[in-house]
């Protein structure tokens, strides 16, 4: 059977029943949801899209120096941190990842008082941020977890958190969508790694499990590539700033 350009949630389901060769009575739609669920967030986890980039505005709190991750967060592209408590206008800072050794050395040399001029200040508009365990204030069971900043804020600054989201993905009923960017434009790695689950499911054979293991990782390096191409620059400007230089006179 040959791949499609493009899959929606029911013809991937009808292929993957036609590759394996295995009807709807034993790939029930739960189990091939399952599937479906597990081949896409490996994909998200392999290979990053800038098609699920995100950002979200908000404020520290006052004295505070957790601020909530948003729910499905991937990982934490950058934060730009503004010198307002009003707007985000203007100028950002963006804040430096640091681990988290760095940060406790760091706030543990800080010795000035609030507001103190003699000294670096205990509070202040944050430089630096590291990835941390629960928030400490304002924490959900939905989100992943907390980002630690330092200095600690002594104003409610704005911020803008921009991030890669765990997208949703196809599903049956409300619980998914009938096409998603995987779909449309990774739809034979996504059959692909949908087969490598389906076969572990199976428990074999092995030579075919190893057959779409092997092919969803050419079809990923293929997107990969794609996806580093969107990044570069177009082909009629590069940001550098022409200057003409003079030749010296004859």
């Amino acid at each position: 059977m040959a791949g499609l350009s493009n899959y929606t949630y029911s013809t991937l389901v009808t292929a993957i029943r036609d590759y394996t060769e295995v009807d709807a009575n034993v790939f029930t739609e739960t189990i091939v949801d399952g599937f479906i669920m597990a081949a896409q967030n490996r994909i998200n986890l392999d290979l990053p899209m800038d098609s699920d980039r995100v950002q979200d505005e908000a404020q520290f709190a006052t004295d505070f120096n957790t601020i909530t991750m948003p729910t499905k967060l991937l990982f934490v592209r950058g934060i730009e941190v503004y010198e307002s408590t009003a707007n985000t206008n203007g100028q950002g800072i963006w804040l430096e990842k640091r681990d988290q050794t760095f940060m406790s050395e760091y706030v543990g040399n800080l010795t000035g008082t609030a507001g103190g001029a003699a000294a670096q200040d205990v509070t202040g508009l944050p430089k630096y941020y590291s990835m941390f365990g629960g928030a400490t204030t304002g924490a959900s069971t939905a989100t992943s977890g907390a980002i630690y900043v330092a200095p600690t804020p002594d104003a409610n600054y704005k911020y803008i958190i921009h991030y890669n989201a765990m997208p949703t993905g196809l599903g049956s009923g409300g619980d998914g969508n009938s096409n998603t960017y995987l779909s449309n434009y990774f739809p034979q790695g996504l059959l692909y790694a949908c087969l490598v689950e389906a076969f572990m499911f199976l428990k074999g054979p092995t030579d075919m499990l190893t057959l779409y293991e092997n092919r969803y990782k050419t079809e990923l390096q293929k997107f990969a590539a794609m996806q580093l191409g969107r990044r570069r620059r177009d082909d009629y400007t590069d940001g550098t700033i022409r200057i003409p230089i003079e030749s010296a006179p004859q």
